[in-house]
């Protein structure tokens, strides 16, 4: 990466320190100007306790300094947040080495193309240097993160005692100073788009994660240090520091990776208790040791999902850790500061057996040997067919493969797979590569847990061609097909004959299309099955189409037919209850279908009511109708007043009345309602933690229009209707076995119940699907727009 032009503004600051590479903050300065004019948080309602943290307004200027002043260092400015703040990282090694970059990452990439030759050139050259990254403060209510990072930077920048010359002398140090420059600004965990970074590394729908995997694809580190907060105990074993307790995704060549990961956390943990003299308080001067979970517990702590960060880039071979400090004080930053120095230590002592295994991963992917996983665990190869009208689908997911580092390939001529014909331009996942793993664990269809641990941390099932609603064709046999590498998949939208035009209602893209023509003035229509037509299209918006990547194909206007206009769309905020903006995957899936949304607090409602809008979505927690016995860090943001709840209560039951549209998302949505009187029917609900792919029958509906009899569905904390009265269910839980992938326990009860359902007599549909989960479920976006569009 080249160095960017600095944003002009930063004021100017010295690095003061109070001890040894200590990095001590100044007194807060509330209002400056970077790329744009915000005021700075000097904590957050989340954390109980708060320290004199480096805030955000002065890391840049300190960087510069450094940068200026220490030859070990190369500052960059990777991007920006989805906020428009600065993304810095700083990459520090022995002066001598910072020209051999362009070498070293050459070398690194031999890992993927000629491993036994990499390894033959390690055992040759023992004085080679190894990528190490550390990230700091993902979530931003974490502050010690970036603050024991600027220490680090500050110590291997300057000093030159005989431990820090022995790491840089086997190591390249890479920092992402703050992965959430947003969060830390806001004091949020998420960033400026309500999503938590640290759930986003399969989705990669913000900046920030692109940008670290970027960073990751860019040096393929050795080791992966994620710096968080904060895990705290009463048994003299504060912090938390990974590897994990089962389950383990089946995807990795976890042997390799357990091979070195305890010890490598057991060295950690080394580091913190042996320099526990010099904390300041009891909690750390009585230290014993740390919680590792893999050591200390039997359940509770997994790396199953591939979405948090040092378990997405153990997919790139390195050996990934969550480091988690026990508070939010400078005795925090410095047990992540020695928590870091414990890993580097080990790294150097370790170097040459750790690469060793890493490329070892590598090598098993391109020899499709795999000698830990059951025969036929790992398809030959994936076949992603190519839908020609609407190619966009598939076009995602091809690109998104080759920004992960996944090779793909595209058939040049028609071949034969399976016994199944497949034409020219289809496209194809050689699963003898590199990478294997982080491929098939995007294309897999997932697998059901339930009965291998009793809970799960976070989501269990992701599989993209089931969420994102494209075909991976599994292959069993090797792919004899005339091939071409793929850089980029590219798809132009074209107009096929004379208007008026039709297009199928197939695709997030597809929806789009339609919200950016009536944006424009054309008039577009809808028939029975929700396919759209437009009547005339004006030259000046062909270039819409074409930037659609849709076919469009001349036909005649229906009979039976709904004129479309744009809609006016409200959707509930959630400011950041329990840390999480709840409703923040549905708005996103609106802006990315093309609807102008526009976010309203509760109290927002309660005071104004909606009848500026067309629409209103409750796609949120239910705790933003809380008034009574709320978290002190949760009051900002819920409605807070019994007469603020009637009035909302009074205004949305007006709103409906008056003719608006109301549609509840997921379970949070359908228990609201039912609190809100909008409905009668009975609301169930699993598990919190509970999640999965599940099989759904789609009735014929305008709300399903675009889905099948037997068809798919996600679900999170799930949530069922029963007792419906004059209500009329759309879509159903298939009978019998329709857990797909995932963990929900006891899911049996939910077996063949409603999950979409729309009220007689006024507009009011609940979806229980969570149709815009994170951003991430694509293929159940349309729910929204049908829903809005019925």
């Amino acid at each position: 990466m080249l160095k960017k032009h600095w944003v002009a503004g930063v004021m100017s600051l010295s690095l003061l320190t109070s001890m040894p590479f200590a990095v001590t903050a100044e007194a807060p300065q509330k209002k400056w100007t970077n790329v744009n004019n915000f005021e700075e948080a000097d904590g957050s309602p989340f954390n109980s306790e708060h320290y004199d943290f480096v805030k955000y307004s002065k890391i840049g200027s300190v960087l510069k300094k450094i940068d200026r002043e220490s030859q070990r260092v190369t500052l960059e400015q990777t991007g920006v947040s989805s906020k428009g703040y600065p993304m810095y990282v700083v990459t520090i090694s022995n002066t001598g080495d910072k020209a051999k970059y362009g070498h070293y990452k050459k070398l690194r990439k031999e890992m993927f193309k000629n491993p036994q030759k990499a390894q033959d050139w390690i055992a040759e050259n023992p004085d080679f240097k190894v990528p190490v990254m550390i990230n700091g403060s993902i979530h931003g209510t974490e502050y010690i993160g970036s603050d024991a990072v600027l220490q680090l930077i500050d110590r291997f920048a300057y000093d030159d005692d005989a431990e820090t010359k022995e790491i840089l002398n086997s190591n390249i140090l890479i920092f992402n100073v703050v992965a959430n420059p947003d969060g830390r600004v806001d004091g949020t965990r998420f960033n400026g788009n309500g999503i938590d970074l640290n759930r986003d590394f399969i989705t990669l729908s913000q900046e920030e994660t692109k940008q670290t995997v970027d960073l990751i694809t860019e040096w393929n580190p050795m080791v992966f240090l994620d710096l968080h907060g904060y895990v705290n105990s009463d048994d003299g074993k504060p912090g938390l520091i990974e590897p994990c307790t089962p389950p383990h995704n089946p995807n990795y060549e976890y042997d390799l990776f357990s091979k070195w990961a305890l010890d490598q956390a057991k060295a950690m943990e080394a580091e913190i208790v042996g320099n526990k003299a010099n904390y300041e308080t009891d909690l750390y001067k009585n230290m014993t040791g740390t919680y590792i979970p893999q050591r200390d517990d039997s359940a509770g702590w997994d790396d199953y999902p591939p979405i948090f960060t040092p378990m997405y880039a153990m997919y790139h071979g390195a050996y990934g850790y969550t480091l988690e400090a026990p508070t939010n004080n400078w005795d925090g930053v410095r047990w992540a500061n020695d928590a870091v120095m414990g890993a580097l230590k080990f790294a150097v002592q370790n170097k040459q057996g750790m690469l060793t295994d890493q490329i070892e991963i590598f090598e098993r992917g391109i020899n499709f040997d795999h000698p830990y996983h059951e025969e036929g665990f790992f398809p030959n190869a994936y076949v992603l067919p190519v839908d020609e009208k609407d190619p966009t689908v598939t076009e995602k997911a091809v690109n998104h493969l080759i920004e992960n580092d996944i090779s793909v390939e595209k058939a040049v001529k028609p071949f034969s797979a399976n016994g199944q014909a497949y034409p020219a331009g289809t496209y194809i996942v050689d699963m003898s590569q590199a990478k294997a793993g982080l491929a098939n664990t995007m294309l897999w269809d997932g697998e059901d847990i339930t009965n291998d641990t009793p809970a799960m941390y976070d989501i269990s099932a992701w599989s993209l061609p089931e969420l994102w609603g494209f075909e991976a064709i599994e292959v069993d046999e090797k792919v004899n097909a005339k091939t071409k590498p793929v850089k980029e998949a590219e798809y132009e939208g074209s107009l096929q004959g004379k208007g008026p035009y039709v297009f199928s209602n197939s695709s997030v893209q597809a929806v789009k299309l339609v919200n950016d023509l009536m944006k424009k003035g054309e008039r577009v229509y809808k028939d029975d099955a929700g396919n759209f037509y437009i009547e005339n299209l004006s030259s000046k918006n062909k270039k819409l189409v074409k930037e659609s990547g849709i076919k469009l194909q001349a036909a005649k206007l229906p009979a039976q037919k709904e004129k479309l206009s744009a809609l006016n769309v409200a959707v509930l905020k959630d400011g950041g209850i329990n840390k999480a903006q709840s409703h923040a995957g549905t708005k996103l899936a609106l802006e990315r279908l093309g609807f102008s949304v526009t976010e309203v607090t509760p109290k927002e409602v309660a005071e104004k009511g909606l009848s500026q809008y067309d629409a209103f979505l409750y796609a949120g927690t239910d705790a933003l109708l809380q008034y009574e016995n709320v978290r002190e860090a949760n009051k900002p943001f819920v409605i807070g007043s019994k007469q603020a709840y009637d009035n909302f209560k009074n205004n949305v039951q007006t709103f409906i009345n008056n003719g608006g549209k109301y549609i509840s998302v997921g379970a949070g949505g359908a228990k609201a309602s039912s609190q809100l009187g909008l409905t009668t029917i009975k609301v169930n609900t699993g598990g919190s933690n509970s999640n999965g792919i599940v099989k759904v029958n789609y009735e014929k509906d305008e709300v399903t229009a675009g889905y099948k009899k037997d068809d798919l569905g996600f679900v999170y904390r799930p949530v069922w209707f029963t007792d419906l009265g004059n209500s009329r269910s759309i879509a159903t839980l298939g009978d019998g076995n329709f857990f797909v992938a995932g963990h929900w326990k006891n899911n049996q009860q939910a077996a063949g119940q409603s999950v979409i359902v729309e009220e007689a007599q006024k507009d009011v549909t609940l979806i229980g699907l969570e149709a815009g989960f994170r951003d991430h479920t694509d293929y159940l976006f349309r729910l929204l727009s049908n829903a809005l569009y019925q």
